[in-house]
């Protein structure tokens, strides 16, 4: 198998994304043209520590995972957590600890272009939009709406009687009953809630929070996956994870197919998943890669004998109704691999009153990668479960070594702002602030060569056993802190790379990473 380099990857996925959305537009178009689609679904791209999902299905909040979809009227919260909402664009929402959000309006218009509208109930949320043209975004929060433009950013929060916008870039346009207002970037807005005709107070600078470094890096990281959007397919959120935890290969006698890194011939895409059911679409099936989002909802998997499965787009996009994707055998012809089906069937009953609304399916045991002492332990056919998003490097070498050895180790070290710590343990922020490093750390008294964030009080440890990295791109070390020789135990901050358990709770509570979760008794849903 020979890997095919990244821009022509890249050129290749986007060319096949935008015929195969192309036909599905067409379809779409066939009605009037005042006609408004409500079939429209965003991605939950990141979970970390508590948080649930109010998915309208009427059963309230529940457990999470990375890549359920969000559809309209959903409500997300978090409690000691953070969560991503990707939109088809790369364009993203954040919400930090303590918030809730509800997705007042999801559509999409005939010409292909949105309207998304969020509601902030209450705590904090980023958002971050990219440069497409003709969507509309807006946040809303107490009796006030904010016009966000393409290339946008801002964070706003909501304290008591209290709200504070911040503007990073763009140009916002307020709406409330005082009339519009416009407000330019690197200026802050503080607004009365309880006093509708009070005046605004305008700041011309932005005072730094605990989160904006991990918001900063998040918003980077998908402006630069979304490069892939440029052919005009409107469907590219989950191709920056694809591409970093895996790729398209030339596989012998099966041409061009996208297969995940650290996974063998013997690891089966259909193996481990949940079942989510949908108020008037029925079951959707939602994979626990952090991957996972693209794979299962356009194109089609094939096994290719001595290589495994792999993955290849085409066809229309499938939302919701996510589980008629054809699979495909070596021979064309629906296949069996390991002794299982290719693809588990699904429920057949929706869930009853007070029942949860996440089948969990588990075919074999959930492989993970993880931390462990010092280094950070990748497993073969994990497939990317447990890996953080870019914080270790490039994963191809990684992933040849964990295949012909079964494991591979490299060392690690994390950090976090002082900020986000209390009494040497991450606070709720820390929980997105921490960031994993490839590496040895730097002594008490040193500096890393390419500290080039020297004197802002990150806080430096070992990670121990058991303890899971924050899922953040690697930054350069800085000035050592009070708390540099100490080993700081993390907080669950992966938990969407468990298999969620349906819990009636009113807020789930993070569990450790260090071993999978556990299976329901039965090996296929009911």
């Amino acid at each position: 198998m020979s890997a095919i380099s990244l821009p022509a990857a890249s050129a290749c996925i986007s060319v096949l994304f935008l015929l195969g959305t192309l036909s599905a537009q067409t379809t779409d178009e066939a009605g009037p043209r005042s006609e408004v689609s409500k079939v429209r679904i965003v991605r939950l791209s990141e979970v970390r520590g508590s948080v649930q999902l109010d998915r309208n299905t009427g059963h309230g909040y529940e457990a999470v995972m990375a890549n359920l979809p969000i559809v309209e009227h959903s409500r997300l919260q978090t409690g000691m957590g953070v969560a991503e909402v990707e939109f088809e664009d790369n364009s993203t929402l954040r919400i930090a600890t303590g918030s809730i959000v509800e997705f007042t309006q999801l559509d999409r218009l005939p010409g292909g272009t949105t309207i998304s509208s969020v509601r902030l109930v209450k705590g904090t949320a980023y958002v971050s939009l990219l440069k497409t043209r003709g969507n509309e975004f807006n946040l809303q929060f107490g009796q006030r709406k904010l016009q966000l433009p393409p290339a946008s950013h801002i964070r706003l929060q909501m304290d008591g009687a209290q709200a504070t916008l911040a503007v990073f870039d763009g140009a916002v346009r307020i709406d409330g009953p005082a009339g519009p207002t416009d407000v330019s970037r690197k200026k802050t807005v503080t607004f009365q809630l309880q006093d509708q005709e009070a005046q605004l107070t305008v700041a011309k600078d932005v005072v730094p929070a605990a989160l904006d470094s991990w918001d900063k890096d998040a918003a980077s990281r998908h402006a630069q996956s979304a490069t892939t959007s440029a052919f005009g397919s409107p469907y590219s959120y989950g191709l920056g994870d694809m591409m970093y935890y895996g790729s398209f290969m030339n596989v012998g006698g099966c041409g061009s197919m996208w297969r995940p890194y650290f996974a063998s011939a013997a690891w089966d895409p259909y193996a481990n998943g949940v079942w989510a059911w949908y108020q008037g679409a029925g079951y959707s099936w939602v994979s626990p890669y952090p991957w996972g989002w693209t794979p299962y909802h356009l194109g089609s998997w094939s096994y290719c004998s001595g290589a495994g499965w792999g993955w290849r787009p085409g066809g229309s996009w499938n939302g919701l109704n996510n589980s008629t994707a054809i699979v495909y055998g070596g021979g064309g012809t629906p296949t069996v691999s390991g002794g299982s089906p290719v693809r588990p069937p699904r429920p057949i009953r929706p869930p009853g009153a007070g029942a949860p609304t996440l089948s969990v399916v588990s075919l074999k045991p959930l492989v993970r990668s993880e931390a462990a002492a010092d280094s950070f332990v990748f497993r073969k056919d994990s497939a990317g479960m447990g890996i953080p998003r870019e914080g270790l490097g490039k994963l191809e070498k990684l992933s040849q070594n964990t295949i012909n050895r079964g494991t591979a180790t490299t060392p690690i070290y994390f950090s976090a702002p002082s900020s986000a710590m209390r009494n040497g343990r991450p606070t709720g922020e820390g929980i997105a602030a921490t960031s994993i490093h490839r590496g040895s750390a730097p002594d008490s008294g040193g500096q890393m060569p390419s500290d080039r964030g020297a004197g802002n009080g990150e806080a430096r440890g070992s990670m121990r056993s058991g303890s899971e990295p924050g899922n953040q791109p690697s930054r350069s070390a800085a000035q050592p802190s009070s708390q540099t020789q100490r080993s700081m135990p993390q907080p669950s901050s992966q938990p969407e790379r468990s298999m969620p358990q349906p819990s009636s709770q009113p807020m789930a509570q993070p569990s450790s990473q260090s071993a999978p979760a556990a299976a329901p008794a039965q090996g296929r849903p009911r």
